[in-house]
């Protein structure tokens, strides 16, 4: 890939101000740059870890709970607590659940965020343990999301002679997120792998080739994007594309 593409992608995902905003982008730009169906995976959440939560007292006894992910994912909660929220409370309240939680797999933060208020002293156990469930809850929500977008499906039209044999079956392929998610592969990789027809795990799409890498912060795959195409597709182009599009999200996620 050349200098100016590269400069191109970076241009084109400059900007975005949110996960949303990232992975819609992300999908037009890959359909563009391969003219082949693109695919983006939404950041599987139960792979991301606690980046931080911030405790922001709205009253004297209510609070917004912030929680940021890895992903760059931001859930806000509003709670009441059961006592006065000074700020010697407010500091020892917000110390207490990033120890706990921050910088661990979701999983694992919920789990601890459910055992800190019988750790923390009596004066503020009452308080912490109002906070630490309504993080949990955020947590769980968060576990529950699995979505992909499709971008550049108008590209098949290119390959309308070979409808009946290879472009109907992958139209249909399409409509179903679950085969979409088990064609890009499992995201435990940044290493982009090539699947070209009956490499891959439906007999139905052998005329189906799949070029696809693992993305997220830090070198640490949280999910997976790709395009997927006849097996005559660009094999060298398409792996530029995607490798480096992934790299410019991935980015983006560690900024955010």
């Amino acid at each position: 890939m050349s200098a100016a593409e590269k400069r191109a992608i970076a241009g084109f995902l400059e900007g975005a101000y949110d996960l949303d905003d990232v992975v819609q982008r992300s999908v037009r730009l890959l359909a563009q740059l391969t003219q082949q169906v693109a695919i983006v995976q939404y950041p599987t959440l139960a792979r991301s870890t606690v980046r931080h939560i911030e405790l922001v007292a709205l009253s004297s006894t209510r609070l917004l709970t912030v929680l940021i992910l890895s992903t760059g994912r931001v859930e806000q909660r509003v709670v009441e607590v059961p006592v006065e929220l000074t700020d010697d409370l407010l500091a020892d309240l917000r110390i207490k659940v990033n120890t706990a939680a921050a910088g661990e797999r979701i999983s694992e933060a919920a789990i601890a965020l459910g055992d800190l208020p019988d750790t923390v002293a009596p004066e503020i156990s009452r308080a912490c343990a109002v906070v630490a469930s309504t993080l949990v809850e955020a947590m769980s929500d968060f576990r529950s999301v699995e979505r992909v977008v499709v971008g550049g499906t108008a590209n098949l039209a290119r390959f309308g002679d070979s409808f009946e044999h290879s472009i109907k079956p992958m139209l249909e392929a399409l409509e179903e997120h679950v085969v979409l998610l088990k064609l890009l592969g499992d995201a435990s990789s940044s290493q982009v792998t090539v699947r070209i027809g009956t490499e891959g795990p439906y007999d139905q799409l052998a005329s189906t080739s799949v070029v696809a890498t693992g993305y997220g912060p830090s070198d640490d795959a949280l999910s997976v994007l790709g395009v997927v195409g006849p097996t005559r597709m660009d094999y060298p182009g398409s792996m530029a594309a995607v490798r480096a599009v992934a790299r410019y999200v991935s980015t983006i996620l560690d900024e955010a």
